[in-house]
């Protein structure tokens, strides 16, 4: 049975295991079987021929979800690499924001058969970058290198079948190139499955927290938290706490937290003493990795992008999890004040199967980021 966990630490050991890759230029992902598609006349690779660069990349149409990986198991997916470029409206009107449309394209993945999904999360907030603008991300779980090269390192087992599809909401066609790395070997009785839930609340209403997580039935653990916090109001708006709500708590958490920043491991407003600015941020575990400043014109809203990874520190739960934040800020008179901001939120978790329903993912003109 494989030993799932590798590192420079255990590198050096034989496994029984066969590596596999899934890409436009293997899509199945079988032995022997990339680099086989026939290049036509018009295409880049015309006068060299197959087995050179053919299909490097795949077009998902509008309204198209695409099955970019349908295998059967036991294996365990240890890294996804995307880049994807979508098409934006021509003539853009100049007070729209020249963001990506990482919002429009879904990442979804089903373990096991199941019908619902496991993962279902836009692109961009999946592989912390939810704004639509390209932000270095430099941590253990996900790197977004340049020029917004998404890496998923998370490790996702699974035992019987594994699909992953793409869906684009968008009225123009996505192009996407991908390659997921895949070891398959028996896996251990007791792995939990991969899970990320996406939820907006916008705005946040005044003194309701916004939900990060709700509705999980299973054993496992909670293991990452990334948000898209856009500030509606002048001054601090990070005092709100982070509580997790465990195996039946109701009114008061098991864990509570002291204030936005100290969740994601800074202090003092995130602030560089000397510049008196936000300081942005990447470490293995937590980040600030995005700023997005008002300029005097139209981007008018001052907009954070955070992650906090729970690798040594997982959260776990026997049956039940809930997770919330408050949108807190300070009043005049020096009391706190509830807010009224944009909050997105991607959680991560591995639990037992079945996964319990998702929230309706909101419709796209809600999720836009403009």
């Amino acid at each position: 049975m494989i030993d799932l966990c590798s590192g420079l630490s255990n590198l050096f050991q034989i496994k029984n295991a066969q590596s596999r890759s899934f890409s436009p230029e293997n899509p199945t992902g079988q032995k022997g079987k990339g680099a086989m598609e026939e290049p036509r006349p018009d295409m880049c690779c015309s006068e060299l021929g197959k087995g050179w660069k053919v299909r490097p990349c795949i077009t998902v149409s509008p309204s198209q979800v695409y099955t970019i990986v349908d295998t059967d198991g036991p294996g365990c997916i240890n890294h996804i690499w995307m880049t994807c470029l979508v098409q934006n409206e021509p003539n853009i009107l100049p007070w729209l924001a020249p963001t990506a449309k990482w919002r429009d394209i879904i990442l979804r993945i089903y373990w096991d058969g199941q019908k619902q999904p496991s993962v279902e999360c836009p692109i961009g907030d999946f592989f912390a970058c939810g704004w639509g603008q390209y932000a270095q991300v430099s941590s253990l779980a996900v790197c977004v290198n340049p020029g917004s090269a998404f890496n998923s390192y998370w490790q996702m087992p699974f035992k019987k079948r594994c699909i992953i599809t793409i869906e684009n909401r968008w009225k123009y066609p996505a192009t996407l190139f991908y390659q997921i790395d895949c070891t398959f070997s028996d896996i251990p009785g007791d792995v939990g499955y991969f899970h990320a839930q996406f939820r907006r609340t916008n705005p946040t209403p005044t003194k309701v927290p916004h939900i990060i997580l709700d509705g999980v039935q299973g054993k496992g653990q909670y293991v990452g938290t990334y948000m898209c916090w856009g500030s509606n109001s002048t001054g601090w708006w990070g005092e709100g706490e982070v509580k997790f709500y465990l195996d039946g708590d109701t009114e008061y958490p098991t864990i509570c937290g002291t204030g936005t920043e100290d969740y994601f491991c800074g202090s003092y407003n995130f602030e560089n003493a000397a510049t008196k600015q936000y300081q942005p941020f990447c470490t293995p575990y937590s980040g600030m990795p995005q700023v997005l400043r008002p300029d005097g014109v139209y981007q008018s809203q001052t907009r954070f992008g955070l992650y906090r990874w729970h690798i040594v520190d997982p959260v776990f739960f026997d049956h039940s999890i809930k997770v919330d934040i408050q949108a807190l800020g300070w009043a005049s008179d020096f009391k706190y004040k509830a807010l009224n901001d944009d909050i997105a939120s991607t959680a991560f978790w591995y639990q037992t199967l079945p996964t319990s329903a998702f929230p309706q993912l909101p419709d796209r003109s809600f999720l836009e980021v403009i």
